[in-house]
């Protein structure tokens, strides 16, 4: 009915830790994504809500999951829809509750039509009640409405759950620390990317369109089994490159200019992402090459702050300080590199951060901070490392030849025992070794 559900055996140890931090005499419900519709009767791909997936694997719409810590009937409860041939006909076929309980190992499976009369019994006698405040505001607002019933029943001697605290921190901090499957799921992603990259560096040529770059980058993805984007790429030429989250990539690539890239596939539910830059004639100008160094030597010194027991924001600051140097040195900012860096003088032309959680979701999950304190790299965190210099088309400050060139160059990395491994560090990124790649290129 359904295909093999890999990896039973990691969903059951997140699901046993999860309990474990719920604790017995409390409940946790979490709802699975709902489907989207395009228009008519026409839906978008559905893709599973994250921390739902984590802890089952299960990646059907309609779907909700309970957490009962020492429920002796069973403390993994799955509602889901149930088995239909004529939907299996139209749409293919789901697991059932028959597969929820044999493929997804639920110790109990139910239609989600009764889920308005057993989860209310489910949740009476329960001090708190955890689940995604936000996520679903539509069931956020049906356990509301699920509390209240319990709480009507009052003089039959039961009570409802006191407390509501979100599953955000518990399942959050959880997903931060990778295990070597969820490593293993990464590197795969990376890869397939890397050689995307790649093929993008070897097709690009004067006079092409940068839809029909994104094209070759989706094209490798799914030759190489990664059916699905991670985010939308961004396929940038000249000028273009300075807009951050540029999508359009409707653009014609003109001889002189540089493109930007950022793109990465989704490997089994995790993601990648990777940035390169580099001239559409396979040739970096001088100006280029001097403003594209100053960045790949920024993301060096940043990756070299990439370790066990530095805090988050030590590659940024790493970043910071190399690309507010070249800056001075290239005659964009004037004045001592300290004070520069104190006043943000740097913003205008590096004005986001060098990097985000990386896992799941492109922008991961996980606090960046403790007690309003940088929180500390640990072993098995990932993370991407991406400064970047964007001078505008209109920056009238600067001289002409700086202006509308965007530079970002971005890696995935993680932190290891000993320091961290760069996962995409085979995209070329050195000027000579990208220049040589184009050169070499055979594709036509």
């Amino acid at each position: 009915m359904v295909q093999e559900v890999k990896g039973q055996k990691e969903f059951a140890r997140r699901r046993k830790q999860f309990l474990r931090m719920v604790g017995e005499g409390n409940i946790a419900v979490i709802a699975s994504a709902n489907i989207v519709h395009r228009n008519s009767d026409v839906e978008y791909p559905f893709r599973q809500d994250s921390d739902f997936f984590y802890l089952s694997g299960f990646d059907e719409p309609d779907a909700v999951q309970v957490f009962v810590p020492g429920r002796k009937q069973g403390e993994y409860l799955l509602f889901c829809r149930e088995f239909d041939k004529t939907t299996a006909l139209w749409v293919g076929g789901n697991a059932g509750l028959e597969g929820a309980m044999s493929d997804y190992n639920a110790d109990d499976a139910f239609p989600m039509d009764d889920i308005d009369d057993i989860l209310p019994g489910l949740m009476e006698n329960k001090n708190r009640l955890y689940f995604p405040m936000g996520a679903h505001p539509n069931f956020d607002q049906q356990l509301m409405d699920w509390s209240q019933e319990v709480r009507n029943r009052a003089r039959t001697g039961v009570s409802a759950p006191a407390e509501f605290i979100s599953t955000d921190h518990l399942i959050h901090e959880m997903r931060l620390i990778k295990s070597s499957q969820e490593i293993r799921q990464i590197k795969k992603a990376a890869k397939i990317s890397v050689e995307a990259h790649k093929r993008a560096m070897q097709c690009t040529r004067p006079g092409a369109f940068e839809y029909q770059v994104e094209a070759e980058i989706k094209h490798c993805f799914m030759t190489k089994g990664a059916q699905f984007e991670a985010y939308p790429a961004i396929v940038g030429g000249g000028k273009n490159g300075c807009i951050l989250h540029y999508t359009q990539n409707n653009a014609v690539l003109n001889d002189g200019d540089l493109l930007l890239i950022d793109a990465g596939c989704e490997w089994d539910k995790y993601a990648s992402d990777i940035t390169r830059t580099f001239p559409v004639n396979g040739v970096f100008s001088e100006a280029q090459k001097a403003l594209y160094q100053c960045v790949l030597d920024a993301q060096y010194a940043a990756i070299e702050q990439v370790k066990p027991g530095n805090h988050w924001n030590d590659p940024h600051e790493a970043a910071v300080k190399v690309l507010t140097k070249g800056l001075v040195k290239l005659g964009l900012l004037t004045g001592r590199v300290s004070t520069l860096i104190k006043n943000e003088a740097y913003k205008p032309y590096y004005m986001h951060r060098t990097g985000h959680w990386l896992g799941m979701d492109v922008h991961d999950v996980g606090d960046y901070k403790i007690d309003k304190q940088w929180r500390l790299l640990e072993p098995g965190m990932v993370l991407t490392v991406e400064p970047g210099l964007y001078i505008q088309p209109d920056a009238l400050e600067v001289d002409e030849k700086w202006r509308g060139i965007g530079i970002r160059i971005e890696d995935d990395v993680l932190v290891t025992s000993k320091g961290c491994e760069v996962l995409t560090d085979t995209a070329p990124k050195e000027i000579k070794a990208i220049e040589a790649l184009m050169r070499r290129s055979t594709i036509a």
